[in-house]
């Protein structure tokens, strides 16, 4: 596990959660942007990328 793949995960976590609850366009983009980064530290880490609705453990 590589500590940049950590620290892209962990960052688009945290922007995924901070913009998820957003209603403008803005405010959704910004959680993709997040969700891309989180599967690119994933990816890098040899994790499968989350593919589950945001907010849930499924």
């Amino acid at each position: 596990m590589s500590v940049e793949g950590k620290i892209k995960e962990a960052a688009g976590f945290v922007k995924e959660e901070a913009y998820e609850h957003g209603k403008s366009p803005e405010s959704q983009q910004k959680a993709q942007e997040g969700r891309d980064l989180r599967n690119e530290g994933r990816a890098e880490d040899g994790k499968a990328p989350k593919t589950t609705t945001p907010g849930t453990d499924a």
